[in-house]
């Protein structure tokens, strides 16, 4: 008799590795609580001009000044909206606008939480909500600055959120009330519209994979569509009540459309690899996990379902980086949303496999104890500016000899020597001088990049900021002597420069002087005429005789 055959054994089935509701609610506590605390440090932190823009236009709307009418500007005033109502909540100062900020990342960061979820779980929810603080908070993105694109990504993950619930539930509501969320995300800054442009892309697309009929996804489109287009009409309508729709509509679309196509291709290639490398290196690690995560889901059945869709929301982010071809550090906040979903897919992805292998759940926490290894390593990596140095000194470290912090004291000379209703004018980009001294501008012209620019209108704009400037006759002008507040080129138009030393000279005298040193900034207040600098890089004060 032949041998008994015994029968092939089948593998032992594992429970795959979850994590409890209430564990995961905790860490996302946990999270916050850590991205938090490195705020309330850094609240304190110098305003950048793009900050100062915003707070001294908000400044404005809270005086019941309208936009656009002593603040020129290129953006559209959803961020200066949120400035004035966190200024009417916290006050004016940087602590306030910074605080600010902190709010609105952490609703973000939740947003992004209650988003991962949903695609991927409640380990992915934790990875990706992680991701998001980190990468959101890191200098190579400005992250400790209240700029437009922390405003953007707010509303953006609001509206795909809802978008989501919008697809499964099948009410027009949901995808007005999507549509709305989105055109709040436009509202903020320009490029918003890509998340638009994303919302009635993954309508039709949505609607073409459950076969949904054509008028019912042209109806869900239509209402999404006039949902997001309702904040920008809204502001259109007020603003021509307001009378300022020509200032508005000239910034907004005639000048912006020409500031955008300035830039070659190739320019703007070399700014993407210039801006992005350091981007990169502050968190390699976790930047490696979300290009896993592309690959993951290809692989990972239970992931693939919402590969479409995570690659989508990253590519119309990375469209609304793209226009101008500019590629500043705090684009990159726009897509910061779509890496924390791959790197939620990558790890989810990566422990389903380990349940399929039939790994014991130890084993498929491993995937997790990566990122978390990744995640503590990135934070160790830049522990300098998240828990040792102070402030001022990281200004000066981040921003070079952008004069953010001497605009503080200078200021606080204005405010001290002036009476509220006296005029100032910055002849310079330091908006934030406006909002730190509580003085009007004597023109609406706050930054001098569009004058120092070779587009058609510069000249006409420098003719008429100095009309705006003689007609106020300001208490105080400060000069700003620093390359990276004018950005003058060879072809630029030097009538503004040369007005400005004549008229300085016959009506106004030297009262006050930032000497930037390498070693610290000299203040000269009075006795400023005597003194002669020793940095290339100065901040005139000067009153008027």
């Amino acid at each position: 008799m032949g041998k008994k055959r015994t029968p092939k054994q089948k593998p032992k089935e594992t429970r795959q590795f979850r994590i409890s509701p209430a564990l995961s609610y905790g860490l996302l506590v946990a999270i916050l609580l850590f991205i938090g605390l490195v705020r309330v440090r850094l609240l304190g932190f110098p305003l950048e001009r793009d900050e100062g823009e915003y707070a001294y236009a908000g400044q404005l709307i809270l005086h019941g000044i309208a936009p656009y009418q002593l603040c020129y500007t290129m953006k559209l005033p959803g961020t200066a909206a949120s400035y004035a109502l966190i200024e009417a909540i916290f006050g004016h100062s940087a602590v306030s606008v910074h605080l600010g900020l902190l709010l609105v990342n952490s609703a973000t960061i939740v947003l992004v939480f209650l988003l991962g979820k949903r695609l991927f779980g409640v380990l992915g929810a934790i990875v990706a909500s992680a991701t998001y603080g980190l990468l959101s908070l890191e200098p190579s993105v400005l992250g400790f600055a209240g700029h437009a694109t922390q405003f953007v990504v707010l509303p953006a993950v609001g509206g795909i959120l809802v978008l989501l619930q919008a697809e499964e539930s099948q009410k027009l509501a949901a995808f007005f009330w999507s549509g709305l969320l989105l055109g709040f995300a436009l509202l903020m800054k320009q490029p918003g519209i890509f998340f638009v442009f994303f919302g009635m892309f993954w309508v039709v697309w949505s609607a073409r994979k459950r076969r949904v009929s054509w008028r019912n996804w042209a109806l869900q489109l239509a209402t999404l569509f006039s949902g997001a287009m309702l904040p920008w009409l809204g502001t259109c309508l007020l603003l021509f009540v307001m009378g300022v729709f020509p200032n508005f509509w000239f910034w907004t679309f005639t000048y912006a459309r020409q500031y955008g196509t300035e830039r070659s291709l190739a320019e703007g290639i070399h700014d993407l690899w210039i801006t992005g490398v350091p981007v990169l290196s502050q968190a390699p690690l976790i930047w490696c996990i979300a290009a896993v995560g592309v690959l993951a889901m290809l692989y990972d059945p239970k992931t693939r379902p919402y590969f479409a869709f995570t690659v989508s929301v990253l590519a119309l982010s990375f469209g609304a980086m793209c226009p101008g071809l500019y590629f500043r550090n705090h684009y990159f906040v726009l897509v910061l949303p779509a890496v924390s979903l791959l790197c939620a897919a990558a790890v989810v992805a990566a422990s389903n496999v380990l349940h399929e292998f039939h790994y014991t759940q130890t084993w498929q926490t491993l995937p997790m104890v990566v990122f978390a290894g990744c995640f503590v390593f990135s934070v160790l990596q830049q522990r300098d500016f998240f828990f040792d140095e102070d402030p001022l000194t990281l200004c000066r470290t981040v921003y070079s000899t952008n004069p953010f912090a001497e605009a503080i004291q200078i200021s606080d000379y204005i405010k001290e020597h002036s009476v509220s209703s006296d005029r100032i004018a910055v002849i310079g980009s330091e908006p934030e001088i406006y909002f730190y001294s509580d003085r009007l501008s004597a023109t609406g012209y706050i930054y001098m990049y569009p004058l120092m620019e070779t587009q058609p209108f510069a000249s006409t704009m420098q003719k008429e900021m100095i009309s705006e400037v003689e007609k106020a006759r300001p208490r105080f002008v400060v000069f700003v002597d620093t390359q990276l507040s004018w950005l003058r080129r060879q072809e630029s138009d030097m009538t503004i420069l040369e007005w400005s030393d004549r008229y300085l000279r016959n009506e106004y005298r030297l009262v006050g002087l930032a000497d930037m040193l390498q070693e610290g900034t000299q203040y000269r207040w009075d006795g400023a005429a005597t003194y002669a600098p020793r940095s290339p890089y100065r901040v005139y004060l000067f009153d008027r005789k």
